[in-house]
């Protein structure tokens, strides 16, 4: 999944907000170190955790799975005491033994998580990991400028949309995206059918306007582009400003990921981790983080204290039946990611 993208806090505001919460007359007793993307947890709960325990918080931050991988890697799991990953690479994190088992005696709030976000194939025992938020890339629309009929995937290669459509720059989720579209997993790794996949994306080329993996809702919003591929986030940050605009749940079914905190195999405050998961995983504290972040929230006791608007919110509550034909996005051979990166390549250029 794609991150931050509503709301822009600085690592400055972070570090204020710690200082405010920890106050002058002493420091905390105690250290956390998380490593996250950047603003991806409300700097407001940071303060809040960090009142409520002692506990300080040094908020690392990388900019991708795998940079977070290589540095978890190289610390041998060590380092950090939280870190937040998408599902395919916390996978990868868990079969290399750099994810501690969560102390569930320590966790009694694990109790409030939505079971249907638990025990998916990255972590199939609910031993390892807390999800955080989850979320699906969507297609959003101007019902008003779109002639067109939006089913899927395929809707996008009208010859109607020429110039109209804005699409993330992500390799993997638009070749897959363009996998689903031809009745394929997104995890394909035949080479003759991601060649295939190749071939259709090219043609896709005459409608898109932009590629954009930052602010893509933007354009969307300003009616630059009147139809777009694009992340959960986005497409709320777009139906915030624009409640006109339609949103498609793919025919084709979707591509779905998890976002979960873990604890590092050798983490130096092991204790003070269990008290955030923990903390975390509070109702109250579990949908602010949602409203925070406008991803789905995977806690069940959370649902009374989110606020109507977000409810309502058609790119953070999809029906159950529509979720139901999700498809996790994971870890592929190198060979075909080399192809898809050629591909990729190829059609950026073109």
């Amino acid at each position: 999944m794609k991150k931050t993208l509503i709301r822009a806090f600085s690592l400055v505001l972070i570090l204020a907000l710690m200082l405010m919460s920890v106050g002058c007359s002493s420091a905390p007793a105690q250290e956390l170190v998380i490593f996250s993307w950047a603003d991806y947890i409300d700097p407001e709960l940071l303060a809040q955790f960090t009142e409520e325990t002692g506990i300080a918080i040094n908020y690392n931050y990388y900019t991708s799975n795998e940079e977070m991988l290589t540095k978890l890697e190289a610390a041998e799991g060590g380092d950090y005491d939280i870190v937040i990953g998408s599902d395919f690479v916390v996978n990868i994190a868990r079969n290399e033994g750099l994810i501690m088992e969560i102390d569930k005696e320590k966790v009694p709030n694990f109790s409030n998580l939505n079971p249907a976000y638990l025990n998916h194939y990255f972590d199939p025992e609910a031993k390892y990991t807390v999800p955080y938020v989850a979320g699906t890339p969507l297609i959003v629309y101007d019902p008003a400028k779109v002639t067109c009929e939006i089913t899927g995937y395929n809707s996008l290669w009208d010859p109607s949309l020429a110039d109209q459509l804005v699409v993330m720059d992500d390799m993997r989720n638009v070749i897959g995206m363009t996998l689903k579209s031809m009745g394929y997993s997104l995890n394909t790794e035949d080479p003759e059918i991601i060649a295939q996949a190749g071939e259709k994306l090219l043609q896709l080329k005459p409608n898109i306007r932009a590629l954009d993996g930052d602010t893509p809702h933007e354009k969307l919003i300003s009616g630059e582009c009147t139809i777009g591929y694009i992340f959960t986030s986005q497409v709320s940050a777009v139906l915030s400003e624009r409640p006109d605009f339609e949103v498609c749940y793919p025919e084709e079914g979707m591509g779905y990921g998890i976002d979960a905190f873990f604890i590092p195999a050798n983490a130096p405050h092991a204790d003070a981790a269990h008290q955030f998961l923990n903390f975390m995983c509070d109702p109250e504290v579990s949908a602010k983080a949602s409203v925070f972040t406008q991803y789905i929230n995977c806690n069940s006791a959370a649902t009374e204290y989110l606020p109507q608007e977000f409810l309502d919110n058609k790119a953070v509550n999809i029906p159950a039946d529509t979720l139901g034909e999700t498809e996790f996005m994971q870890d592929i051979s190198a060979e075909a990611t080399e192809q898809m990166n050629e591909i990729w390549n190829a059609f950026k250029q073109a």
